[in-house]
């Protein structure tokens, strides 16, 4: 059968990230696999690793890279999306706060589904609001799980530490107080892909006066829940 596109360098740069498939790499065995001269093997790794589609292990062999896992996240969006609407529901009714699902888009995050706290204060976030990566519960869980270069440069100006983050890891979940808004509570967890990469956060956000300063302590089991259930729809289509 011919593989070919007709797009050569295209070809070949599918030829690598199919020899990468496997496992790990040298250049030798890059060139081996494919069947590519030297120079073209080592320069499409390169530039593949520039765009993130290939990385380096410790040994310094190359590996499919971390923008692979997040456009097959993205690819599994609308399961996501999906089943978002009834899990957000379900979590309003049960905690009696406006719940969230942000996903990360660049140096920001977007609120991709929402439901409202039906009447009194509320914590309002518009499906389709941008906000900032520096500040909020799950800004915290989106940034915590993060490759070390990223996460080094995601912390520069950020109103939480690698401290608070190593204790998100341990814990599973987050919470802000005042962090993104004054007045403002919230809770956060995460939901993971099929390679069980971090790909959204589930949140319920309300008034301190209702959340209190420890709004985990109330919701942080009813977030994780509705976290899990959306994490096993989207494994499901793996």
């Amino acid at each position: 059968m011919d593989n070919s596109s007709g797009v050569g360098v295209l070809d070949k740069a599918a030829l690598v990230l199919s020899a990468l498939e496997s496992g790990p790499a040298t250049l030798a065995g890059l060139v081996a696999a494919t069947g590519l001269a030297r120079p073209t093997a080592h320069r499409l790794a390169v530039a593949l690793e520039h765009h993130r589609m290939v990385a380096r292990d410790m040994q310094g062999r190359f590996i499919l890279g971390p923008r692979l896992a997040e456009l097959a996240a993205a690819a599994g969006e609308d399961r996501l999306l999906a089943t978002a609407g009834p899990v957000l529901t379900h979590l309003r009714d049960v905690t009696g706060e406006s719940a969230q699902l942000y996903r990360r888009q660049g140096e920001m995050r977007i609120c991709v589904a929402a439901a409202e706290r039906l009447s009194g204060l509320r914590d309002t976030v518009p499906v389709g609001s941008t906000l900032t990566m520096k500040a909020g519960s799950s800004a915290q869980i989106l940034m915590a799980w993060e490759e070390p270069e990223r996460l080094h440069r995601g912390l520069q100006g950020a109103r939480f530490t690698a401290t608070a983050l190593s204790g998100v890891r341990r814990r599973g979940w987050a919470q802000s107080i005042g962090e993104r808004e004054p007045g403002v509570a919230s809770v956060s967890a995460p939901v993971r892909g099929p390679s069980n990469r971090v790909v959204a956060a589930v949140s319920v956000s309300g008034p301190i006066e209702r959340l209190t300063r420890h709004p985990g302590r109330m919701h942080a089991q009813a977030v994780i829940d509705s976290a899990n259930r959306l994490s096993e729809a989207l494994r499901r289509t793996g």
